[in-house]
């Protein structure tokens, strides 16, 4: 058993510790923790195409949840204004009607190209504006830690990454890669989370 193997194993409740998991689980975390409860809106942001995805991790279900999933696209046609309240318009609906505990965002990747950096760092702003407003903690990732902790390795995938994510979650449909990347994100903020 992995150490991914090991914390999802911990966190719904079934990991029945032997002394080599144990050192295992010590060797990568020296403080031992409890698992993640509440709701985690993941993102991931892009002007286009951002996914959302709202995860209920509990002691009651020893599976996550997905509650709520959406891409939000946005036309070509519409201005970046446009598009960038778009997606401030439709972060603010799912925190409207949501008892959310935590934000988890994917960061930017290293881009060669400045006006791509521009574009993807204003829509990165105009979803951590709208979750700033609501007072609530976000909290930043990398693509590489978030394959890692969710599928096992960086170099996963978008095809790898959402197969995982629909074997986490226990969903049968399958997700839009710009969805399952944001459940990724939420994910990866249950299994690392430390108080």
């Amino acid at each position: 058993m992995n150490v991914r193997q090991m914390w999802k194993a911990k966190i719904e409740g079934r990991l029945v510790p032997s002394k080599a998991s144990l050192v295992s689980l010590q060797a990568h975390s020296p403080k031992m923790r409890t698992a993640f409860q509440g709701q985690v809106l993941g993102i991931d942001p892009s002007l286009r195409g951002t996914g959302l995805a709202l995860i209920e991790f509990s002691k009651v279900n020893a599976q996550p949840v997905l509650l709520r999933c959406k891409t939000v696209r946005v036309s070509p046609t519409k201005t970046m204004a446009e598009a960038l309240a778009e997606i401030h318009r439709a972060i603010n609906t799912i925190l409207e009607g949501s008892a959310v505990h935590h934000v988890a965002l994917e960061q930017t990747i290293y881009v060669q190209n400045v006006k791509t950096a521009q574009i993807l760092g204003a829509a990165r702003g105009a979803a951590i504006a709208a979750v700033a407003l609501k007072g609530l903690s976000i909290f930043e990732y990398p693509p590489l830690r978030v394959k890692q902790a969710v599928v096992g390795t960086g170099k996963a995938s978008k095809e790898q990454m959402a197969r995982t994510v629909m074997a986490l979650l226990g969903h049968a449909k399958a997700l839009a890669f710009d969805e399952a990347d944001a459940a990724g994100v939420a994910l990866c903020h249950a299994f690392t989370y430390k108080e």
